[in-house]
């Protein structure tokens, strides 16, 4: 995450399951393994459980807790901010050294009892359970993912009235890894479309793409754009 609390992915990617990759920046090969990949990104990293994501806060302050899912949970900002205001987290993530360090600042900071930490291959397997919410925070990265497959697994995997909460880079920072200038970022819209949930089951709760100031890493300052989709299981 850079400062804001927005969770920084290695690439932007286009979305779709059968172009889910993107130009691979900062040396990575795209034939890479991911899960080396992750592994290397992670083990320098000196802090965990940072800020939450903001749009994560906004959607959830209204909410009463129960059991959450934090999908590509990276630093553990979010499952640790969930867990404070009562959430139970089951949090995954497909690099091992994430997951132990996330539990690890959980217990250190009293809530280790309603954090469950899990590593996953998302394009192979998937956490077991149902869920309130389902939290999928900049979920995008350089390697091939079947992102929309995974999105539709977290759909089916909430209980009634639970809720998916996807946001999406909708435009290139300046500190961004990837600076492909043709770049595409699906709309909410499209997201939804790409899902193809039934609306029967399935709601649009918000479809928007709001503007705000982020910060880099080294401090400096730009506009953003996020794509937010909130989709709601129907039921009580």
């Amino acid at each position: 995450m850079d400062s804001t609390g927005r969770r920084q992915p290695t690439a932007e990617v286009t979305g779709t399951d059968t172009a889910a990759t993107a130009t691979a920046t900062a040396g990575t090969d795209a034939d890479a393994d991911a899960e080396l990949f992750w592994e290397r990104h992670y083990r320098t990293r000196r802090t965990w459980g940072g800020r939450v994501n903001p749009l994560l806060a906004e959607t959830v302050a209204p909410l009463r807790p129960g059991t959450a899912l934090d999908l590509g949970c990276g630093a553990g900002g979010d499952t640790i901010w969930l867990a404070r205001q009562g959430w139970h987290v089951t949090a995954v993530d497909i690099s091992t050294t994430v997951v132990e360090r996330v539990q690890d600042r959980a217990g250190e900071l009293g809530v280790g009892d309603r954090v469950t930490t899990e590593q996953h291959d998302l394009t192979s397997s998937f956490p077991a359970g149902r869920f309130d919410l389902v939290s999928a925070q900049y979920f995008q990265t350089p390697f091939a993912l079947p992102r929309s497959r995974i999105l539709r697994t977290a759909a089916k995997a909430l209980r009634p009235g639970g809720r998916l909460l996807i946001v999406d880079h909708g435009s290139t920072a300046p500190w961004s890894w990837s600076q492909e200038p043709d770049v595409h970022y699906p709309t909410p819209t499209e997201i939804a479309a790409e899902l193809d949930l039934d609306p029967a089951r399935w709601s649009v709760v918000r479809a928007d793409m709001p503007r705000c100031k982020a910060t880099g890493p080294t401090g400096e300052t730009a506009t953003v754009i996020d794509n937010v989709l909130l989709v709601r299981r129907a039921g009580s």
